[in-house]
């Protein structure tokens, strides 16, 4: 089974393939059980934020990790995947400037990727 360093290692480099901007990991785990990771990032418009999302979704399967549930895909502004120990937000840059989940979640630890978490 893969752990949530391994998901968020993943969903990042798709995120990066697929032209993503401003990707931030933040690890919540000392501050909620909801998951241990928030990934957020942003996309261009509503075909690039669902683009985004088919193709985390399609790679973690070919790794036999399934997406619990979606929120969000038909209306492509901001698509939340849960994968249990880590939270996806995709948003289109109004929605991300408007939730401002880092800000909401200032305490939480922003990890930076450098091939490894």
């Amino acid at each position: 089974m893969i752990d949530g360093k391994d998901k968020v290692s993943k969903i990042y480099k798709v995120l990066e393939d697929k032209k993503a901007y401003d990707i931030k990991i933040l690890y919540i785990g000392d501050l909620t059980i909801v998951a241990d990771y928030f990934v957020i990032a942003t996309g261009s418009s509503d075909t690039h934020v669902k683009a985004l999302t088919d193709e985390i979704e399609k790679k973690l399967m070919e790794d036999g990790v399934f997406v619990d549930h979606i929120e969000g895909y038909n209306w492509g502004k901001w698509i939340l995947m849960d994968y249990g120990d880590v939270i996806v937000h995709i948003f289109q840059q109004p929605e991300r400037e408007f939730y401002n989940l880092e800000r909401l979640w200032a305490d939480a630890k922003e990890i930076v990727l450098d091939n490894r978490i």
